[in-house]
């Protein structure tokens, strides 16, 4: 499933290139028909993200799209090809379309519906409006791992696997820890770095998180090669080297996914 950062970035692409312009909506699929008929040749106002959900606003509402775990984009240069395979959903401006596949939600929402979306999900640390006491207020009180805790959207939105696991060791946390056993100086080095590592992710479209030294060149080593891209130091490492200390990763299911951790930089 796409983290926050893709979010982010999807929503800035909208802007870009439809931002303030009326576009021809349609679903080729079928399945979002009555609401692409409500929003067809509709000036797109806004675009923006909040964790892993993306919303469009259109004058009769809110277009509300979650990927899920097989939802995707294709954009491409006007005129859009003949839609081939099941097309959700298509926006089509004067130069550019959007074609959105396989999405576990695509809908039309009132503003008191998309507040509710939002109100359910925990501060992003890509908004400007994102509070992280709200996510500490929870954290600091419950027994649960801190590994779960961060993949919890209803603690801290946007944030998946690969950024769970390489913030932890960033910050030489176990993710067995507790979340109230964690010090609120920890918990905002948490935040800080995690809102800059997605700003970054949401600029170049991958996610690195390895510092200057342990970068395949300062290092001699080869670049790492992976479906996910970018360097990273533990996730899906497991069994290799950690790039700081040497020992190899480990990984577990935890909480229902993977986990991955250095037992020696994470230790408690």
């Amino acid at each position: 499933m796409p983290e926050g950062h893709i979010l982010h970035r999807l929503a800035n692409e909208h802007r870009r290139l439809f931002g303030g312009h009326p576009v021809a909506v349609s679903s080729p699929q079928g399945r979002f028909a009555d609401g692409a008929k409500l929003l067809d040749g509709q000036v797109l106002e806004r675009a923006e993200a909040d964790g892993k959900h993306l919303f469009l606003g259109f004058p009769a509402g809110w277009l509300h799209i979650h990927l899920g775990l097989y939802g995707g984009y294709t954009f491409g240069a006007s005129p859009a090809p003949d839609p081939v395979g099941l097309i959700r959903l298509r926006l089509e401006g004067e130069e550019h379309y959007a074609d959105l596949r396989g999405p576990n939600t695509c809908e039309l929402l009132t503003p008191a519906e998309k507040d509710a979306v939002h109100a359910r999900l925990g501060p992003d640390p890509l908004r400007a409006d994102a509070d992280p006491d709200r996510a500490w207020d929870r954290i600091s009180r419950s027994r649960t791992t801190v590994a779960a805790l961060l993949m919890d959207q209803k603690v801290l939105a946007g944030v998946g696997n690969v950024y769970r696991a390489e913030v932890l060791f960033r910050h030489g946390i176990d993710p067995h820890r507790a979340g109230r056993e964690l010090r609120r100086a920890e918990w905002l080095g948490i935040w800080e770095d995690l809102a800059a590592l997605m700003a970054e992710g949401a600029a170049i479209g991958r996610i690195d998180t390895v510092r200057p030294e342990h970068t395949p060149e300062a290092m001699g080593r080869p670049p790492r090669v992976d479906d996910h891209g970018g360097e990273v130091y533990v996730y899906r490492r497991a069994g290799q080297g950690c790039l700081v200390c040497g020992t190899e990763v480990r990984t577990e299911e935890h909480a229902a996914r993977n986990l991955f951790w250095c037992p020696r930089c994470q230790r408690r």
